[in-house]
């Protein structure tokens, strides 16, 4: 298991994140719940930008929302001097009504609404991120219209493939993500922003994939884009003045996956400036401000799941399924990805395990099983289970599958623990539900 300082397991034999006993948390908020660790957060936020102050000193990360989106979190960032990417109308209304300046804001998308890029320009975005062509002529026509000059830059595919799922490769040229630099598309698209009256080429962009362990592949990168920063710079005599490269760093989910600590994360930044150092001397171009924009390696690791055990099933000789009150409906990523997890008994996490089972979840699905074959105390009725690393693209992609309510989110640090996302009611689910009144 992953423990750190602020999870481990407590001296009554309960897990305990962010000081608070996670048997408490269950009894105070109910299962299913959502565990965020705030310390743990912070102090990602913190090295990631030392790490790039230190080793580079002139640039600055962007937390990418899409990982974990709330008000709350919003916050955080505001409060550390970070900057957001954000990818819908939602996640900009989300973070205005956090208080948090979207001039600091990265708009992402590869099918931006016209209405989401009003939203974003009637509230002064920072820079919109250049996905396909019409979106330069969107972009533009909407920036004269309210007569300003809207910062962009090109999210370019390098062509490296990072060895990943292939379901989150991004930088394929085959994608739907961005412009490809083999194909000179990325080239058309600068040259048409560069073009554009109401549109000003801040820089390039590119993401090589999630999940990423080779940090050789962000070395690869940085040699490309830099490579495309000189062909700019030679061909239309244009300085790029910023290099947005992405994020993608992995995460520890279960023992399959490289365990790292908070300094050891920082590494892939290094690797990132010592790279682009190196191309800055070597290729003569002008130094660019560097970007990253982490999301899942900031809160995933800083999240649990607790759920309330009910049903045990024994099919003796095959297999022993464990059932808890949540399921692919706040946890979709084992059923979408086959995403691995591991978990603990939190009511009796200091028990040796005796026994071989599998977490299954109560929607109406053969495929909703959170963990295959992890070994466990023996486990009864009421226990309550953690399963690690569930921070990102937990809460994110739930849904109401089955009708059943969202979870609730709870920041914990230092012993105290808030609400940040309520739990959904039965009312809630139906909220939207209109009986047309011929049906009455």
């Amino acid at each position: 298991m992953n423990f750190r300082d602020t999870m481990k397991i407590n001296d009554v034999g309960h897990l305990e994140i962010g000081g608070r006993d996670t048997v408490e948390l269950a009894k105070e908020y109910g299962t299913p719940l959502y565990v965020m660790d705030e310390s743990y957060i912070r102090r990602v936020i913190r090295a990631y930008k030392s790490a790039i102050e230190s080793a580079y000193g002139h640039g600055n990360l962007a937390y990418a929302s899409k990982a974990f989106s709330s008000m709350a979190i919003y916050s955080v960032m505001k409060s550390e001097g970070v900057n957001i990417d954000v990818v819908s109308g939602g996640e900009i209304y989300t973070a205005l009504k956090a208080g948090f300046d979207i001039k600091n804001a990265y708009f992402h998308g590869n099918n931006k609404l016209i209405s989401e890029i009003e939203l974003a320009m009637d509230n002064g975005i920072g820079v919109i991120v250049v996905d396909n062509i019409e979106d330069i002529s969107m972009i533009d026509a909407i920036a004269n219209e309210k007569n300003i000059v809207q910062d962009v830059i090109i999210r370019t595919n390098p062509g490296v493939e990072a060895h990943t799922h292939s379901y989150i490769q991004t930088a394929k040229v085959d994608s739907k993500f961005g412009f490809s630099i083999s194909n000179d598309d990325a080239m058309t698209a600068v040259k048409a922003a560069i073009a554009a009256k109401n549109v000003r080429l801040r820089g390039l962009h590119c993401h090589i994939g999630s999940q990423i362990f080779d940090k050789h592949a962000f070395v690869v990168a940085v040699d490309v884009m830099t490579d495309f920063i000189v062909e700019i710079k030679k061909e239309l005599n244009y300085d790029i003045d910023e290099l947005n490269m992405g994020g993608g760093f992995g995460v520890h989910y279960t023992d399959e996956d490289p365990r790292y600590t908070i300094e050891e994360y920082c590494n892939y930044v290094k690797i990132i400036v010592n790279a682009l150092n190196d191309a800055i001397e070597t290729k003569r171009i002008k130094k660019p401000y560097l970007m990253i924009e982490p999301g899942r390696s900031v809160v995933a690791e800083a999240g649990i799941t607790l759920y309330t055990v009910g049903t045990i099933k024994d099919i003796r000789g095959i297999r022993k399924y464990i059932n808890i009150d949540g399921g692919m409906g706040d946890n979709i990523r084992p059923a979408l990805y086959e995403a691995k997890y591991e978990a603990i008994n939190s009511t009796r996490a200091n028990e040796n395990p005796v026994e071989k089972v599998s977490i299954a979840g109560k929607c109406c699905e053969s495929g909703d099983v959170i963990i295959k074959d992890v070994l466990m105390p023996k486990t009864v009725r009421g226990d309550i289970i953690a399963v690690f690393t569930t921070g990102a693209y937990g809460y994110s992609m739930a849904s109401n599958y089955n009708r059943n309510p969202i979870p609730a989110v709870v920041l914990v640090n230092d012993g105290k623990s808030d609400i940040i996302v309520k739990r959904e009611s039965y009312d809630d689910i139906i909220r939207n539900d209109v009986i047309p009144s011929r049906l009455k």
